[in-house]
């Protein structure tokens, strides 16, 4: 019949993919930390596949493109993206006509983010415990760098101030590559970033005066967490790889199980230990799950600081 017959062919699909090189669209610079990682993920994931895998930067809009990007790719499993936490405050904050949980099918959550607050290893601001007195006797005076306005990194930030009663004020920048030399070179004082500081801090250019994770990080095992300076949150804004809606289900299975595959080859292991990231793997269904408390979490957040919020 004609049903077994298009299942059939559903399934030679998935045995004979992928048969043509894969796209990863990726809404950070290139040199990067996550363009780094995934990179080396795509090293081993092509061996893993038997093609090659085209990593495309797709930047502006705080790393989001790639989901848009995806609502008009073909689901065939060729075009993937890169799903960067900040996709699941769309719905809050433009005016999106799709929905982060209902319109990608997640394929596999992979690592997430080890934030931090750094300053030039010149700052006054020994410590985090410094920054804040300084932001208390100067009021809005001290500045941090960060990717955009309404990223996780101002977001975060808006969250620890309003804790700690200070105001602080954010430069956005369009990249990460943009607001660590803007620091070095004296315009503003501090950037609020995922690991990209790491060798600078480990080559003693930068001072990392507190990380976000729930537990120190080992390579800089002196540096507090958030916690531990009185501030009771978390955030490591995990991601993954999405495809489009609609990709037939035997593919989406073929690209996690050679991603989870690809995941333990030794140039991906080598990315995560040298920005100190750790693995936060989940398979499609349970990060589809994780996509949508994210996208109740973000909608509390925002809520809490009163931000301006793009389609209210």
């Amino acid at each position: 019949s004609g049903a077994t017959g298009t299942l059939g062919g559903l399934a030679f699909a998935a045995d004979s993919f992928p048969a043509k090189p894969i796209r990863i669209l990726v809404g950070f610079s290139a040199g990067g930390v996550t363009d780094i990682v995934v990179r080396a993920l795509a090293e081993s994931a092509s061996s893993v596949f038997g093609q090659p895998l085209i990593i495309e930067n797709k930047l502006g809009a705080g790393g989001v493109m790639p989901a848009y990007q995806l609502q008009n790719a073909s689901p065939d499993g060729y075009t993937l993206g890169l799903v960067a936490h900040s996709v699941f405050r769309l719905p809050y904050i433009s005016n999106i006509k799709w929905n982060p949980v209902a319109d990608l099918d997640y394929v596999i959550r992979l690592t997430g983010f080890t934030w931090g607050l750094v300053v030039p290893s010149d700052s006054p601001f020994k410590t985090f415990e410094d920054y804040v007195a300084y932001a208390r006797k100067h009021p809005g005076a001290l500045t941090y760098g960060t990717v955009g306005s309404l990223t996780t990194q101002h977001l975060t930030m808006e969250q620890i101030s309003r804790q700690l009663g200070i105001q602080l004020t954010n430069v956005p920048f369009k990249g990460v590559a943009e607001a660590l030399p803007a620091m070095i070179g004296g315009h503003i004082m501090s950037v609020a970033d995922a690991s990209s500081w790491a060798p600078y801090v480990a080559a003693g250019k930068m001072r990392l005066l507190v990380v976000w994770t729930d537990k120190r990080v080992p390579r800089f095992p002196d540096v507090p967490t958030l916690r531990e300076v009185g501030i009771d949150m978390v955030q490591t804004s995990p991601w993954g790889l999405a495809a489009p809606k609609g990709t037939p289900p035997a593919v989406i299975q073929r690209l996690h199980d050679g991603f989870w595959e690809a995941m333990r080859g030794k140039s991906f292991q080598d990315a995560l230990a040298n920005y100190d990231m750790e693995e936060q793997y989940l398979d499609g269904p349970s990060y589809r799950r994780f996509a949508q408390e994210s996208v109740d979490k973000e909608n509390r957040i925002l809520a809490s600081l009163n931000v301006p919020r793009g389609n209210q």
